[in-house]
């Protein structure tokens, strides 16, 4: 059977599903974050009350079973929402036989497809098999560990993100998702015309935003309907992983604020940093002459605090 991964890789497994003569539905997971880092998965969960472990980040980071848990039951709430948004009320089909063909619109990270494809293999799947149209030639090597077998049209050495490589990367609504699904389990395989509203698609993935030829490591979020996007540029000391800067973040993307947290030095300039520094004397410590502090101008738009989340202009105080 095929199984698109929501939301984007639902059109796309509707062009493969008939090609082959297999049913289609979905395969919804969710990461299962480290508390205080969640964008390192520490394992995820599908339906039927499928979870899979993985058991190096359990045992690195020490999280407890309790703590376990307390993620768990945070994303089975979501991930039983996300089910019936995208299936419409629909009853799913069986993951259960032979191979089971996961099917997304391209891979970043791999994050996902890695966690579709174990818990795939959780829910019965003797042979698992992952297409995509487009990846990052890193991300689709790592997981050949994961899937007996990975089918990728085009892997370019310069890759930056999924959109790039699509004429037309719109948002794809869970609506859709329903819809298609139901078009499939009639056997309607035509495509129909539709009318986007031009909204950037959903996103909440690991990036890279390139400084010239440097690439900087960063973190995307695009929640539904956006009405802008808030940049957090980290420096020495601070970093897109920081519980405060994620826990703002959320924030903003429940105010419906896309927000993208990238990291100002690379890895190798981040491990330079924290190495030990000659003291420097008072003679050489001392300013150049002429030598002035430029100010800075925070923009009108957003002030930010530590202590308090931001405030936008607007807001009530």
């Amino acid at each position: 059977m095929v199984l698109g991964l929501p939301r984007g890789g639902v059109p796309v497994a509707l062009e493969v599903a008939p090609t082959l003569g297999a049913p289609l539905d979905v395969i919804v997971v969710r990461k299962l974050g480290v508390p205080y880092q969640p964008e390192l998965a520490l394992g995820a969960i599908g339906e039927g009350g499928v979870r899979v472990l993985n058991e190096n980040v359990v045992r690195m980071t020490r999280v407890t079973a309790d703590e376990i848990a307390a993620v768990q039951r945070a994303q089975r709430i979501e991930l039983r929402r996300r089910v019936a948004k995208c299936r419409g009320g629909r009853a799913g089909i069986s993951a259960a036989g032979p191979t089971a063909l996961i099917v997304d619109d391209g891979v970043a990270t791999g994050s996902t497809a890695r966690s579709a494809c174990r818990v795939a293999r959780a829910r019965g799947a003797t042979r698992v098999v992952l297409a995509v149209p487009v990846g990052a030639p890193d991300a689709i090597l790592a997981l050949r560990d994961d899937a007996d077998e990975v089918v990728c049209l085009e892997t370019p050495p310069c890759f930056c993100a999924v959109g790039e490589w699509f004429t037309d990367f719109g948002q794809t609504t869970d609506d859709e998702v329903a819809e298609l699904l139901r078009r499939a389990a009639e056997g309607v395989f035509e495509p129909e015309a539709t009318t986007r509203a031009g909204d950037p698609s959903l996103r909440d993935e690991e990036v890279e935003v390139f400084a010239g030829p440097v690439p900087l490591a960063g973190h995307l979020t695009i929640p539904e309907n956006p009405a802008g996007v808030v940049l957090f540029a980290h420096g020495s000391g601070s970093s897109r992983h920081s519980p405060h800067n994620r826990f703002v973040a959320q924030d903003l993307n429940g105010a419906a604020l896309g927000t993208l947290l990238f990291d100002l030095l690379t890895h190798r300039e981040e491990h330079d940093r924290g190495q030990p520094v000659r003291r420097r004397s008072r003679h050489q410590s001392r300013r150049r002459p002429g030598h002035r502090r430029q100010g800075l101008r925070w923009p009108e738009r957003a002030v930010l605090s530590r202590a308090t989340r931001p405030r936008l202009r607007g807001d009530a105080r």
